[in-house]
């Protein structure tokens, strides 16, 4: 008989094995208790696996830390760099009931789950509670449910519509859908689920512990930063290593959700927090005052610092020149805290960071097909993408024969709430010369005087507080105003005005 492998034999032979697959139910919606009894069959198990001397790592007596860090990639959601990489947090509550909370990326997953079984250590998983979909914190999801076929899923009603999208998979007769304030007890522990729509998807949650304190917090603390063998915000610099991830990581992906923020905050302002475990990021037990602060500059739109950013657009030099020198006329009128960008340079995700940070900013822009530097109205369009607030700004403008791009800046600046100019607009031809020193030294003191009298009448005025709020039951999502338009869709979800309840403001 010919035993060699053809290229024939080997089709043939992989056309039986996936109908037998079929057959079994692997594939489609019988995927969970057919790989649940195919895991169950004799199989080489080869060498054991090694969950590494400090992982998992204990966060409490009864809770372990299996989160992975990753610092091969490059890009976060494909958008934003992280040349420290990122860590992706997942815990487990070891009580008499076992209770994962959230998964893992799936570029970690196979240590994820080396980590998973050695925490378990023989135990069965009971639960399976999901605060977030996103799949940087739900692709284990699947694989979980397959080898615990017995652990129930607990999470919102928003979370099993979104499973089902990803995964294509029923989890009817294994969920346990909850609600606020709602809880589940695990033998010593009481869990109480937090919702928290829009921080920053609509079916988020977050799982607060009666006996630690912890909050288990979803996207909302973290950070980017991988995680270097210190588990807890207070064994690193935070201030100096990682605030300006953690800014940057908050103003560009939940930034634009402040009220929902302020929701939240107010909720977690009714318990007794004593530590934070977010899905990215370090843990914080110590000084948790300290960033929650962070988190109320930063979901009110209000500056961290009284500072000045200038961020300039420049193609043969003029316009840096320019900017350079308001750079150094504003802090020789006496701002320490100035900070001046290339925004053709610099990702625009630090550039919405900073903006949240300070207080002023400055924009020199070229004037270029008779509009604003295409980087430079990128920048402008983010912010108010990202509802930036209660900020003055400055203008300096460039043209060669018939600059424009100064009032396009106000247009859109106008758009944005609480914020306005200060000094006079300042035209610059080509490049500066002696007869621009007047007009850039009096933007620049302007500046200044603004950013060291600030909270004078040179503020923005605040906008007045709407007398009514109309929040989207589906998926949380806010409006403001004192009437809801008839014709008024979730430009969320989608729902149209019938599905908003007011709250008084």
């Amino acid at each position: 008989m010919n035993n060699e492998l053809t290229r024939r034999n080997f089709l043939k032979a992989a056309a039986v094995s996936t109908a037998g697959v079929a057959a079994a139910g692997i594939l489609g919606n019988g995927v969970f208790s057919a790989r649940a009894e195919e895991s169950a069959a004799a199989a080489f198990e080869g060498k054991k696996k090694f969950a590494g001397i400090g992982s998992p790592r204990m966060v409490t007596d009864d809770i372990a830390y299996l989160g992975v860090s990753d610092r091969r990639i490059q890009l976060f959601e494909n958008v934003y760099p992280i040349p420290r990489g990122v860590a992706y947090n997942s815990y487990l509550l070891l009580d008499d009931k076992t209770a994962l909370i959230d998964t893992v990326d799936r570029s970690v997953t196979g240590q994820f789950f080396e980590n998973l079984v050695a925490a378990l250590d023989g135990r069965t998983l009971d639960y399976l509670i999901v605060n977030h979909m996103e799949p940087d914190h739900s692709s284990a999801i699947s694989e979980v449910l397959v080898r615990w076929p017995e652990a129930k899923v607990v999470c919102t009603a928003a979370a099993a519509v979104i499973l089902n999208q990803f995964f294509a998979c029923d989890i009817s007769d294994r969920s346990i859908l909850v609600g606020e304030g709602d809880t589940l007890n695990t033998g010593r522990h009481t869990l109480t689920f937090v919702l928290a729509p829009m921080v920053h998807w609509p079916e988020v949650m977050m799982t607060y512990d009666d006996v630690s304190g912890a909050l288990f917090s979803a996207d909302a603390f973290g950070s980017f930063g991988a995680l270097n063998g210190n588990l807890f915000a207070d064994e690193v610099d935070f201030e100096n290593e990682w605030l300006p991830d953690a800014r940057r990581y908050y103003c560009n992906i939940v930034g634009k959700y402040g009220s929902q923020v302020q929701d939240v905050l107010a909720k977690a302002g009714t318990v007794d927090i004593r530590m934070l475990c977010p899905t990215h990021g370090p843990v914080w037990r110590d000084n948790l005052g300290w960033i929650i602060d962070k988190y109320v500059h930063w979901s009110s739109y209000t500056p961290e610092d009284d500072a000045v950013m200038v961020v300039y657009g420049s193609i043969y030099g003029g316009t840096e020149s320019a900017a350079n020198a308001v750079a150094g006329l504003i802090s020789r009128a006496g701002v320490q805290n100035v900070a001046v960008y290339d925004v053709s340079k610099a990702h625009v995700s630090e550039l919405i960071a900073e903006a949240f940070r300070v207080s002023h900013i400055v924009l020199a822009s070229i004037t270029y097909n008779m509009g604003i530097f295409t980087p430079m109205k990128n920048f402008l369009l983010d912010l108010e993408a990202h509802n930036l607030q209660n900020r003055r700004f400055a203008i300096l403008e460039n043209g060669s024969w018939s600059p424009v791009a100064g009032d396009l800046m106000v247009e859109i600046i106008d758009r944005l709430t609480g914020c306005g100019c200060v000094g006079e607009k300042v035209t610059i031809l080509s490049s500066p010369d002696d007869g621009d020193a007047e007009a850039l030294t009096a933007l620049a003191e302007a500046v200044a005087q603004s950013v060291l009298n600030a909270g004078d009448a040179e503020a923005p005025e605040e906008a007045a507080a709407p007398a009514a709020r109309w929040v989207c039951k589906v998926c949380g999502y806010v409006y403001e105003g004192d009437e809801l338009p008839e014709d008024f869709k979730c430009p969320v979800c989608g729902v149209d005005a019938s599905m908003f309840e007011k709250q008084e403001g």
